[in-house]
């Protein structure tokens, strides 16, 4: 009795663990790894725990509170909230060669925005559909928060496993949960410092 027990609990956890044979499967524009189709707020993604914890830290700095700061090699974005305070993000960052640093402003911000990939990625990647409207499979994730004139988002991410991680082409790319939690904290005019 127990061995058919411990047999059907394996059984039961491998066809829970088993994709579906109708599942599309995407693929991520900068790690080109397969990305999950499952909108941010389905029991399976929010059942994972998330890879760096959002959290109110000691933050010491000559920033405004408001502001944002990317600490590119900690892989870590600071909401400054004064007093000594932030609160802190894990994010992915831009791989080898698409790192950056400099101060930016968000100039717009956006709701499960569509996703046009710039030249110079299409450049890289003419694999790459030219348009992908707003929604839980868009790599942007379920907020954007474009920075100035450049080509540079904070933007969410369906793959937690990227955050944390020097993967994308410069954005700076949160997990869903917090991105919207960011986005809801910014206005356009914020300012955004990026660090290396």
């Amino acid at each position: 009795m127990r061995r058919l027990a411990i047999a059907c609990a394996l059984s039961l956890a491998a066809l829970a663990a088993a994709p579906a044979a109708n599942a599309s499967v995407l693929i991520d524009p900068d790690t080109r790894q397969p990305m999950s189709a499952l909108p941010f707020t389905a029991p399976r993604e929010a059942a994972r725990a998330p890879a760096i914890p959002r959290e109110v830290v000691a933050f010491s700095g000559a920033y405004a509170p408001g502001t944002v700061v990317v600490n590119t090699s900690e892989r870590r974005l600071y909401f400054v909230l004064g007093n000594g305070q932030a609160v802190r993000y894990g994010v992915g960052v831009g791989r080898p060669g698409f790192d950056w640093a400099g101060t930016q402003t968000i100039s717009r911000k956006q709701e499960w925005p569509d996703w046009r990939p710039p030249v110079q990625m299409l450049q890289r990647r003419p694999d790459l559909p030219r348009f992908m409207a707003g929604g839980p499979d868009n790599p942007l994730g379920a907020r954007a928060m474009y920075l100035g004139s450049s080509l540079y988002r904070i933007h969410g991410s369906n793959e937690p496993h990227t955050i944390g991680q020097a993967v994308s082409s410069g954005c700076i790319r949160m997990l869903n949960e917090d991105v919207v939690d960011l986005y809801n904290r910014v206005r356009v005019g914020t300012r955004v410092v990026v660090l290396r």
